[in-house]
């Protein structure tokens, strides 16, 4: 099952809502993925600086032991790091606190997930509160593996770039295997993360974010519906077959992507937006300039 949502917006009045609609989406998508719930957020940025989303227990006073600002929300740390000491950072957290995940990286993304219904999951971290330019988000029901945080999406393997997936991939242990000598580190079981690696080494290795989708459609065996978000925007994509329900919506205030219509009844505008469900094989990609 497993439900997955996108929203970006062209209407900046609207970045104030962007968590509200992107919660309501979400708890929609309960009964297709009831088991945990995650979500990414493009919202500001500092020039000059990283974020650093870490996943763990026992955060208070980490960011002060670090020297550098950040904000909690339940199980999760964002850091707001100096470019220039983010190897510092990084550093440290290895070499001191190997229990903790960093589950996103990147000047404008904020990445969390959770084991749990979704809404109680927006609930815990807030999400109905956060404003910004676009989001993806998963609902997941774990049928080919345990339930753990781990395996909950989005996945992000690099920074600013993130994947949420629902399908099976048949040959991601062997694009696992190509992938790791390449430097993509994979850190779970999970094949959505092999997915969002493949396309960072593809963007890594000159693709645009459109190539990259295109390209996997030869490397990637199996059933999938992709969306992908960037520092700038997000894209999606349905394999050649796309047995995997997925509905679209556009109006001039926003784009908006749900695995099923009814994830997308409360935004704004509906009943006149171009409705249409995702042609096969066919990368449809929005960025703000």
């Amino acid at each position: 099952m497993c439900g997955i949502v996108g929203l970006f917006l062209k209407d900046s009045s609207l970045e104030p809502q962007l968590g509200e609609l992107m919660a309501g989406m979400l708890e929609v998508m309960t009964g297709r993925g009831p088991d945990s719930a995650g979500f990414a957020v493009y919202g500001s940025g500092t020039p000059g600086f990283v974020k650093l989303t870490l996943r763990g227990s026992d955060l208070e006073g980490l960011a002060d032991t670090l020297g550098v600002s950040g904000t909690q929300r339940d199980t999760h740390l964002v850091l707001s790091v100096p470019e220039a000491e983010e190897e510092r950072v990084r550093g440290w957290l290895a070499a001191n606190r190997p229990d903790l995940v960093v589950t996103g990286a990147g000047s404008r993304i904020e990445l969390y997930k959770e084991v749990g219904l979704p809404a109680d999951v927006s609930a815990r971290f807030g999400l109905p509160g956060m404003s910004g330019t676009h989001g993806v988000g998963h609902t997941r029901m774990a049928t080919e593996s345990a339930v753990t945080t781990n395996g909950a999406h989005p996945f992000s393997t690099a920074n600013d770039q993130c994947l949420v997936h629902n399908g099976s991939l048949s040959n991601h242990r062997s694009l696992r295997r190509m992938l790791e000598p390449e430097g993509i580190n994979i850190a779970t079981d999970n094949d959505s993360e092999v997915a969002a690696g493949y396309l960072s080494w593809k963007i890594q290795n000159g693709a645009t974010l459109a190539e990259a989708l295109e390209a996997s459609l030869d490397d990637l065996d199996g059933f999938f519906t992709f969306v992908v978000g960037t520092e700038d925007g997000f894209a999606v994509l349905r394999d050649p077959i796309s047995c995997k329900p997925a509905v679209m919506a556009e109006t001039d205030q926003y784009v908006a992507f749900c695995s099923e219509y009814r994830g997308l009844a409360h935004l704004p505008g509906i009943e006149d937006a171009r409705v249409w469900e995702p042609e096969p094989a066919h990368v449809y990609a929005w960025e703000h300039k």
